[in-house]
Parts: structure tokens; C-alpha cells; sequence
């Protein structure tokens, strides 16, 4: 058994998230909450098809999870996954403010030179 390693996941967040008909699901779950297929269906100008295959992929990156009761589908979003992403751009707001700091020092104090 392979295990998936939290860069895996969030390659699966940030591949799930590519593509501007997922974002708008994404966005219109956070907006509404929980909501039928059907309902999200009808904000789309596509078929019913097309938007169960998106939201297939949102299921596989764990973006949104899927509750039956009975016949109704809902589907609700999941955030969890999404600090997965800020916590790989606050490592990157980490680098960046490092050389920031090294390039306001260096402005303001001049190169130091070792003589």
C-alpha cells in the first residue's frame, strides 16, 4: 500500500481547484452551503453530466463531501483541505519576507564588507 504524503494532497487540492467550473462550485458552496446536484446544476450552462464529473473531482481532493438521503444528493464543502494551501503559501510568505528583510537591510546599511 502506498501512502499519500500532505505534498500529494495538495497537488490533488491545487489540481482540483485549477479550473475555473470547480472554483465557481467551490465559491457558490461557500456562499449557500450545503446544496443538491441538481441545484448547483442549474447555476451552470452545462449539462447535469459535465457537473457530476466536476464534482467527482472536488469528492477525490476532499474539497466537498458527498451526503445521500435517499434520492438527494448533497453536497457540502470542506474546508480542511483548503489550509493545506495556506499553509504552503505562508511557507512561501516565510521565504519571502526573509529576503525582503536581507534586501532592506541591504539598502539601508550598504554591503558589509569583511576588510
Amino acid at each position: 500500500m502506498v501512502e499519500r504524503t500532505a505534498s500529494d494532497t495538495l497537488s490533488d487540492v491545487l489540481k482540483a481547484a485549477s479550473d475555473p467550473t470547480r472554483r465557481a462550485i467551490l465559491t457558490l458552496l461557500a456562499q449557500n452551503g450545503p446544496m443538491r446536484v441538481t441545484d448547483i446544476h442549474r447555476q451552470f450552462d452545462m449539462s447535469l453530466n459535465s457537473i457530476s464529473k466536476h464534482i467527482k473531482v472536488l469528492e477525490r481532493a476532499e474539497l466537498v463531501v458527498r451526503r445521500t438521503d435517499w434520492r438527494e444528493h448533497l453536497i457540502e464543502l470542506q474546508m480542511g483541505p483548503l489550509s493545506r494551501v495556506d499553509d504552503w503559501f505562508a511557507a512561501l510568505r516565510s521565504i519571502w519576507d526573509l529576503r525582503l528583510e536581507a534586501l532592506d537591510e541591504l539598502m539601508t546599511h550598504g554591503a558589509k564588507d569583511d576588510d
